[in-house]
């Protein structure tokens, strides 16, 4: 599978919870992605229970609708009043308004999204918040539409297992932060092997079009962009019984693969630190670019 028919894959599957979400439903996931008529229920394991009813409060139900993640980075990033925060893949918006709560009129909070409804339905979402330091741009996490060294912290929410070329992201997102700054994402990562056929159905179920990183090529590509301070939190494991139905739907029998993949993918809160002084020549000559 191509980097474009990934992109697009996930562009139509977001572009069609927007949809939902606007027209005042939960979201669920296309016949493209959750084989049929698989409800939001599918992904309970996954998305429910991530954020406090405290954390919501007065938020716009199209918010929390829309909200696919896999965790709750705004809870475990530590942000201060003040602060710049960037969201990769900022959906409808509600870790972005989330962080602006926390950052304060004093800070400022980007989201990036590449899909118009989404960015649409998280617009919308801030005027009925009146949240104004926000602002909701578009693009690809591929390809930050910001200047080098202007965000503080940098947060996303299971979106970077959906890149194609994740060496790419990471590299953006180090450009990106400044001296000091801090990469914060709850992503979906693999511990240990698991056969690619096996694979690719639990990281249907948890992610519609995933890619997920074993533990320790997270860490090296970490490492790689330049990152330092890097340690990755696991937040929620998922058991082979909670995808039972979907894997047996797909053809195979739990029974027989549970050891190849219980307990072995995770939703894991990712930390790592971009140093106060950076030799961008070291870095340019590891990545093997003039």
């Amino acid at each position: 599978m191509t980097s474009k028919t990934i992109k697009e894959l996930v562009r139509e599957e977001y572009k069609e919870a927007a949809l939902q979400a606007a027209a005042g439903g939960s979201t669920c996931c296309s016949s493209s992605c959750c084989r049929g008529d698989r409800t939001r229920r599918d992904h309970e394991p996954i998305t429910s229970d991530l954020y406090q009813p405290d954390d919501t409060a007065g938020l716009p139900v199209q918010v929390v609708a829309a909200s696919l993640g896999c965790g709750n980075p705004t809870a475990l990033a530590q942000l201060q009043p003040g602060e710049t925060v960037l969201d990769l893949g900022s959906g409808g918006g509600l870790d972005v308004l989330l962080s602006a709560r926390r950052v304060g009129q004093s800070g400022k909070v980007y989201g990036l999204d590449m899909t118009d409804e989404m960015l649409a339905l998280a617009r919308e979402n801030q005027r009925k918040a009146g949240i104004r330091n926000v602002e909701f741009l578009k693009g690809e996490i591929e390809q930050i539409p910001l200047s080098d060294n202007s965000v503080d912290v940098i947060i996303s929410n299971c979106v970077i297992n959906l890149a194609a070329d994740k060496d790419l992201v990471l590299a953006e997102a180090f450009r990106v932060l400044k001296p000091g700054g801090r990469l914060a994402v709850s992503d979906v990562v693999v511990r240990g092997r698991v056969p690619a056929d096996i694979r690719l159905s639990v990281e249907l179920w948890i992610g519609c079009v995933a890619g997920a990183l074993e533990e320790s090529e997270y860490r090296t590509k970490l490492a790689q962009a330049g990152f330092e301070g890097i340690e990755l939190e696991p937040t929620r494991i998922y058991r082979a019984d909670e995808a039972r139905e979907f894997l047996e739907g797909a053809g195979l029998n739990v029974g027989t693969i549970a050891a190849e993949v219980d307990g072995k993918f995770m939703s894991a809160f990712v930390r790592a630190r971009k140093p106060a002084s950076v030799n961008y020549k070291v870095l340019r000559q590891g990545s093997g670019q003039a």
